[in-house]
């Protein structure tokens, strides 16, 4: 695997559905705040988020929120949407999202990273060695840093494209060959 592919891209977080999760063994979720959950900075959870969270409870799917912000940004969000969650994570290291799937009390294998972003958030989970579900931003960078990045990652999304891997959520056809290939 590519060091800074993600597995699967998915149009919003409400795309990754529990029959995904468990075609590919994934019992938990180690899930990205900014612009992955809520807009960047945000401390509102969308209707649809709300309601995809209360999907994958009750699917049994666990879940932990794993951040690079300091706990005076996370710890208010997580305690608003009843998660646990890791702040000061320092994505792409590995470390934070160890701590982040030892706090679920799940082996490696049965866990995967949800977040946007690809030098952070691909390259933290490839570094650990757990499937990455990326995410296509909930609203659009303010940050010019972040803006930079996203320029970065385009030539690494159009050869994730090129080589098929799977998207959910764009349109039928990219949705039936994710689903052909088993991706």
């Amino acid at each position: 695997m590519p060091l800074f592919a993600p597995t699967a891209l998915f149009r919003r977080v409400t795309y990754i559905t529990p029959e995904y999760l468990r075609a590919h063994g994934i019992r938990a979720l180690i899930l990205d705040v900014d612009n992955t959950l809520t807009a960047h900075g945000s401390q509102e959870l969308p209707p649809e988020v709300e309601a995809w969270l209360g999907q994958m409870r009750a699917a049994g799917v666990r879940l932990v929120i794993a951040s690079n912000n300091m706990p005076r940004r996370v710890a208010p969000f997580a305690k608003r949407v009843g998660l646990d969650y890791q702040a000061f994570c320092c994505k792409p290291s590995p470390f934070g999202l160890r701590r982040a799937r030892r706090s679920m009390g799940v082996p490696r294998g049965a866990v995967a990273l949800v977040g946007d972003q690809i030098f952070t958030d691909s390259l933290g989970a490839n570094l650990y060695g757990i499937p990455m579900l990326m995410v296509e931003p909930m609203a659009e960078d303010i940050k010019p840093t972040i803006r930079l990045k996203r320029m970065l990652e385009k030539p690494i999304l159009a050869r994730y494209d090129k080589k098929g891997g799977p998207r959910y959520g764009w349109d039928a056809e990219q949705n039936e060959n994710a689903e052909r290939t088993g991706k």
